[in-house]
């Protein structure tokens, strides 16, 4: 889980204050990573790791999510990550996040992977995934943060989309603890 705050330690004193909870763009979240891939971001045969771009996906977005709730989060859940394209070394990978819904204490944010190859300008887009991030107080409980506010048609379909996808998560909860399984979705002890 990315604790984003524990990135920089003078960051954490942002959480004492008792943040301001009015609603805030979608927009005001935004946020744009750009990064060049290098021999160490790859394998053998110069294919990017799809943890390397999960690693900027979830930076991306716990960037955008804190830039919405002004104090410290957590990555929750990565409810979806879809690779699309491979990602090779040179290719200059580009994630964009921005927060498109919240409910309580937690946002979804989405986050759009593109790649420029250099020598040409080509562009295209590599991944997409949803996450979700969890609002702490200075305790590191969950906590309120502000609605966001969708201003556009698309951060509207955006927020309609993300709508969805937590009723799903929340069904999917409610069936696996039917089922009696609600300890945990991973995979069942050998033996």
């Amino acid at each position: 889980m990315t604790d984003a705050f524990t990135l920089r330690p003078g960051l954490q004193k942002l959480t004492e204050a008792e943040p301001d909870l009015s609603p805030r763009p979608a927009s005001a979240s935004a946020t744009v990573i750009t990064q060049l891939m290098e021999i160490e971001h790859a394998n053998n045969a110069g294919y990017v790791h799809g943890g390397t771009i999960m690693r900027l996906v979830d930076g991306a977005a716990g960037i955008a999510a804190m830039k919405h709730a002004r104090r410290r989060v957590v990555t929750a859940t990565m409810d979806e990550m879809s690779f699309l394209a491979p990602v090779f070394i040179g290719d200059l990978v580009t994630a964009k996040a921005m927060v498109n819904d919240v409910h309580r204490s937690s946002m979804e944010v989405g986050v759009r992977v593109d790649v420029e190859k250099i020598p040409t300008g080509e562009r295209r887009h590599v991944a997409s995934a949803h996450l979700v991030f969890v609002g702490l107080d200075a305790q590191g409980k969950p906590t309120p943060v502000a609605p966001v506010i969708a201003e556009t048609d698309q951060e509207r379909r955006r927020q309609a989309q993300a709508r969805v996808r937590r009723e799903q998560r929340l069904l999917r909860k409610a069936a696996l603890a039917q089922a009696g399984l609600e300890g945990g979705t991973g995979p069942a002890p050998a033996g």
